[in-house]
């Protein structure tokens, strides 16, 4: 990562085909955003990747796909209801709304952390440091209000006779009411974990920061049920093991960092974040969380089904503890981007910008490019046998010099470019994206040579 702004990133995804602005051709919908063809191949590999690392190679923890529509006493359980509203103040000269908190946090860049005060503590601070509105520049504040985050629709065929329904403002419900069912069916043993990556919907002012914070984003999450003794050391096992996939797929140590919370809500034992540096700077990633046995107890108190666990060889009964991991995926793409985001200057002075995924993350593996059009047979025939193997581009169109940069800038670790010796042994040039080396293999060895570089393990 060098010289990166939001500005680039954003540029970049744009032009790329990897993000792009939602509904843009009616003037956008506030921080809504379409993944582009590069864009959605991305998001997907990352998935795929805290897919295999956490559910796959693990054998106790089973996945889910859990409705996006739940009963509404799910949210009465969960107190989402009742409770789930943001602090946000309008600035009476332009009308624009605001949440408290981050006003607080962007005013102080970041030195004051608004997390544990109040109401009244919030605007004590904004009237005293005369925070003046983003927008319009003006120190003309209302008090703080809460505002619900729930999106409401409802279900129903008749006009009078609809009942309140809710998009779901986060996936961690679906895998706590089928906490038996999952147990059950799968013959599954304390501890295990049920994971899931779905859409979650939040009603809520955004700051801005592209993908950063949304209304409609996806969670990839877990929630490991354990017994009360072991919640600690499940706790910090994933405190590591969360910060160590994120080194695996190229993040540098030095844009991480824990950060443990400063207020807990009063039924956890212990909560943390890991910050990743963002270009607008520190901000959360991910978050661990022990939850305590809050969550299931709360479900079986509204839902009238025991919700406790039989130990089939202590005989003993009780409700399990919850440790929680969960990271947005919309979140890590930005985290992503800006990781692998570079600008660098060449040998012979030209510039080039490259994105530097690990090769499981990047959209394609390979782009198949011919050196002229007039060979582009050979190429379309080994273009169609590559991508039965792994996604593929292929690339015809300007110099093979423009054709290289343009690859560089979606991250396509390898360009593999057919010319006319290939019409004659077979041979094809290997270029990698990092180093810009190139090799001249069999097309024989070609899969093999890649399907080696491009495992996440």
């Amino acid at each position: 990562m060098s010289n990166v702004t939001m500005d680039k990133i954003v540029n970049l995804c744009k032009q790329r085909g990897i993000i792009f602005q939602g509904s843009e051709i009616y003037g956008g919908m506030g921080n809504t955003w379409d993944y582009g063809p590069v864009g959605v191949e991305i998001k997907n590999n990352i998935k795929r990747a805290w897919w295999k690392r956490f559910v796959q190679e693990d054998p106790n923890t089973y996945g889910v796909d859990a409705a996006i529509l739940m009963n509404p006493r799910v949210w009465d359980a969960s107190g989402h209801t009742q409770n789930f509203s943001d602090p946000k103040m309008d600035c009476k000269s332009c009308k624009q709304r605001f949440r408290a908190d981050n006003l607080i946090e962007d005013h102080s860049k970041g030195k004051v952390s608004a997390e544990a005060m109040t109401n009244e503590q919030m605007e004590e601070y904004i009237n005293e440091n005369k925070v003046k509105c983003p927008h319009c520049g003006n120190f003309n504040w209302t008090n703080i209000r809460q505002f619900k985050l729930m999106f409401e629709t409802s279900r129903g065929t008749l006009d009078g006779e609809k009942d309140v329904v809710y998009l779901r403002p986060e996936t961690c419900q679906g895998e706590y009411v089928n906490f038996l069912n999952v147990q059950r069916s799968m013959r599954a043993k304390v501890p295990f974990a049920i994971a899931q990556i779905g859409k979650s919907f939040r009603n809520e002012i955004t700051p801005g920061n592209f993908i950063f914070r949304t209304i409609e984003f996806e969670q990839m999450e877990l929630q490991m049920f354990c017994k009360e003794g072991d919640g600690f050391n499940i706790y910090d096992s994933y405190k590591e093991r969360a910060r160590q996939f994120l080194l695996d797929i190229n993040f540098s140590e030095d844009h991480l960092k824990f950060h443990d919370h400063d207020k807990l809500a009063f039924y956890a034992k212990a909560a943390c974040d890991i910050f990743y540096l963002f270009p607008m700077g520190w901000s959360e990633l991910n978050g661990i969380h022990h939850r305590s046995t809050h969550d299931l107890s709360r479900h079986q108190e509204f839902s009238g089904k025991s919700m406790a666990y039989l130990d089939p060889v202590t005989n003993e009964k009780y409700i399990p503890t919850v440790i929680e991991y969960s990271i947005g995926a919309d979140r890590l793409m930005l985290a992503v981007l800006t990781e692998a985001y570079h600008e660098e200057t060449l040998e012979n002075g030209e510039s080039r910008v490259v994105m530097k995924f690990h090769p499981a993350i990047a959209p394609y593996k390979v782009a198949v490019l011919p050196l002229q059009k007039n060979i582009n047979e050979k190429a379309i025939e080994l273009y169609q046998k590559l991508c039965k193997k792994f996604p593929c581009i292929y690339d015809e169109a300007g110099s093979i010099g423009k054709r290289y940069r343009r690859q560089d800038e979606i991250g396509v670790p390898f360009s593999v470019t057919i010319d006319f010796d290939t019409l004659e042994d077979n041979t094809v040039t290997v270029r990698d994206r990092d180093t810009m080396e190139q090799i001249r293999i069999h097309v024989d060895e070609l899969e093999k040579y890649i399907e080696e570089r491009i495992q996440f393990n």
